[in-house]
């Protein structure tokens, strides 16, 4: 089974940028660098489970919300990701994703 650490930094980046906090503080808070939380927040870096389990006690969340969804093998990997980059999307680019949907979903 392979994680996707990259899911799980956004997710991360997400969560901690939602309560305006900056790197520096969550980095911090947990007692670690600032480029250690810039490497996990862009998945270069394989977090750990205290770790992330520090971060979502700072940022006041529980850890599946960085978790759910990050295995490469499971039916909803990315689908919490790719509704997010949807909801930003301006109608124009809604309706290009959806066709271009389509279309995948044609020649699968």
């Amino acid at each position: 089974m392979s994680v996707d650490y990259v899911s799980i930094g956004k997710r991360i980046q997400a969560k901690r940028k939602s309560q305006n906090k900056t790197q520096e503080a969550l980095a911090e808070a947990i007692e670690v660098t600032v480029g250690y939380i810039s490497q996990i927040e862009r998945g270069i870096t394989k977090v750990n489970l205290e770790t992330m389990s520090n971060i979502a006690e700072i940022l006041e969340c529980d850890i599946t919300d960085f978790l759910g969804g990050s295995t490469k093998n499971t039916d909803t990997y990315l689908s919490d990701d790719m509704n997010l980059i949807f909801k930003k999307l301006n109608a124009t680019n809604k309706k290009n994703i959806f066709e271009i949907s389509e279309v995948l979903l044609k020649n699968q």
